[in-house]
């Protein structure tokens, strides 16, 4: 008798367990999450090895988890009948015959994390390939050739100060003279386009595009310490005008900065936007953050946002039909920069004609002229094949946006504008300008000594044309921030004062370098009028002059990078944002308003 029940017995439990999956009560439809206990238990024990078989993108990307085999079969941990069928040839493919197990992507994705977030954390630092990436960079090191190269100038000063000095001018005068020459051309290419099309950087209708042929759309967030401004920025990307189900917004916060998670929440974040958590690391960068969150995406158009930034309404849609016009090879769509709080001080109305002039004149020509462009760190959009073909974003480069733009045309893709503007917040004081300043700075220092490790192949990959272009852009930039003081020494002669440069140059030498000086003095004044002359921004040209004392921040900010290149080169430099609101501009200038009887 105990013999008949134990058979059976065993019947039974051979017959409960290979009862097909369909006759789950889980899986009588699409995922209920009323239904699911939100655990991982009872569709079997997660399998490590298969998911690194899958990979680690692809499952977070789908939220799907490969679960131990069950006899025959190896379930999968999906969030849906309809995502698993859309799934299954590529499942099948890899490991046989598979069968699905509805559970929440929460649930998914905490398991996922479970088992492999230091594999994710640490893969975030190192996505772009080492031969590309400033990872490698040293101060010891750094420090051991600024050493040797001060020695030796020290040396020519010493036995050849002659020498050392008409070469100091000569360089100064030539990088003066190539970054203004071709700062001047940009501008003339991009003035002659708006002279010729008729009009300027004003919000124009996107192109018409069908809804079902819209691509899905990724924007990342990076957030850190933004407790002032997390509420405006949701808001802001409320306004947007796309489809929610073809839109998400990851907003990537760093871990344990819980005064910004709070504000988040208290904001109420609608169900296409979510938070994603950085996990802690050597690092504490932006490109680190993106990097370790676009695992958690599925778009195809990937976008970039600062937490203070205020996007035209339409921009998305135009990014869209910018990339359904534009050919396989652009792989980037950069959008325009501008300030809501231009009128707060005399520093922020200078900021406002420096980026003028840069993203509205100077940028866009180099662009047509077929120079490499150094992107933005924000409002830049990429198609996702390009961007995961780079290997990403160095996550240890703190100018990531212009070494990105670097890496894109080595590897043959071509970048664009997208006439939409997209509104931030400028630095209002100047400890805060010259901290961004310098990280600047030393992102472009870094950028241009790591792709001259091999020059020659630079040279093969961007030909004679665009190789000239980097050299001035990156070279002649920094040489000039350095030189700056040098150069400003010249002005001593308009007043009588002999330069020490007499005694090696012959005055007719010393006297061009002053006229060349002056005359790119000029045309750098007359390029900032030129950016302002819009219907927007022409009450800035009077402000134009206050330049000169915007100029010699960026000296100071160099000095301060260049040392970090040393002390930290891989720190990054915050800026606050949120402390200074919108601003408008007053009807009548403050000294009339002042004058004005009681």
């Amino acid at each position: 008798m105990q013999g008949a029940i134990s058979s059976v017995f065993r019947c039974a439990v051979v017959v409960f367990k290979f009862t097909p999956i369909s006759l789950a009560p889980s899986q009588r439809s699409d995922f209920d999450p009323s239904a699911a206990d939100g655990a991982l238990s009872d569709a079997g024990r997660s399998d490590a090895r298969a998911l690194d078989r899958l990979g680690l993108e692809t499952a977070l990307r789908n939220r799907i988890l490969p679960m131990e085999p069950a006899g025959a079969a190896r379930p999968v941990a999906c969030t849906s009948k309809a995502e698993f069928r859309r799934l299954e040839p590529h499942l099948r493919a890899r490991f046989g015959h598979v069968v699905c197990r509805t559970k929440p992507p929460e649930a998914i994705e905490a398991e996922i994390l479970r088992l492999r977030a230091a594999h994710l954390a640490r893969r975030a630092e190192i996505r772009t390939p080492l031969n590309e990436s400033c990872r490698g960079w040293s101060g010891p090191r750094t420090a051991a050739i600024a050493g040797v190269v001060l020695m030796g100038l020290s040396a020519l000063a010493a036995f050849f100060p002659n020498l050392l000095l008409g070469a100091i001018t000569a360089w100064a005068a030539l990088t003066l003279v190539s970054l203004s020459l071709l700062r001047a051309a940009a501008a003339l290419v991009s003035f002659r386009r708006a002279r010729r099309q008729g009009r300027t950087w004003t919000s124009t209708r996107p192109g018409h595009i069908q809804r079902k042929d819209l691509p899905r759309v990724s924007l990342l967030v990076p957030l850190f310490d933004e407790l002032d401004i997390a509420s405006r920025l949701v808001a802001r990307l409320g306004r947007l005008e796309y489809p929610r189900d073809k839109l998400e917004v990851c907003l990537i916060l760093e871990s344990g900065d819980t005064h910004t998670e709070d504000a988040l929440k208290a904001a109420e974040l609608p169900t296409w936007m979510r938070i994603v958590h950085a996990p802690k690391g050597p690092l504490r960068t932006k490109p680190r953050a993106m990097n370790y969150a676009l695992d958690f995406t599925k778009g195809d158009i990937v976008g970039i946002y600062d937490a203070e930034d205020r996007p035209a309404r339409d921009q998305l849609l135009k990014v869209a039909a910018a990339f359904a016009r534009a050919g396989p090879d652009v792989a980037c769509l950069q959008g325009v920069l501008d300030f809501y709080n231009a009128q707060s001080n005399w520093l922020t109305r200078c900021f406002a004609i420096d980026y003028a002039t840069w993203f509205r004149l100077v940028l866009p020509g180099l662009v047509r002229m077929g120079m490499v462009m150094p992107l933005g760190g924000t409002t830049v959009f990429f198609r996702r094949r390009a961007l995961e073909d780079l290997g990403r974003w160095d996550a240890h480069n703190v100018t990531e946006d212009a070494d990105l733009g670097l890496r894109l045309a080595r590897r043959g893709y071509r970048c664009a504008f997208v006439n939409s503007v997209t509104e931030e917040e400028a630095t209002a004081t100047i400890p805060a300008w010259i901290r961004q300043r310098s990280r600047w700075i030393k992102g472009y220092a870094m950028t241009w000594a790591v792709h001259m490790r091999d020059p020659l192949r630079l040279l093969g990959d961007l030909g004679p044309w665009r190789f000239l272009g980097v050299q001035i852009l990156f070279l002649g930039t920094l040489s000039q921030f350095v030189l700056a003081p040098f150069l400003w020494s010249f002005w001593l002669m308009v007043f009588g004062v002999a330069h020490p440069v007499s005694a090696v140059l012959p005055t007719s030498v010393i006297l061009g370098i002053a006229a060349l000086f002056f005359l790119s003095e000029i045309i750098t004044m007359a390029i900032a009028a030129l950016s302002v002359a819009t219907p927007k921004h022409n009450w800035l040209i009077k402000w134009v002059p206050v330049m000169h004392l915007y100029f010699p921040l960026a000296a100071v900010a160099s000095w301060k990078g260049f040392g970090e290149l040393v002390t930290r080169p891989f720190f990054w430099d915050k800026t606050a944002h949120g402390r200074y609101p919108v601003t408008r501009r007053s009807v009548r200038p403050v000294w009339r308003r002042l004058l004005r009887p009681a």
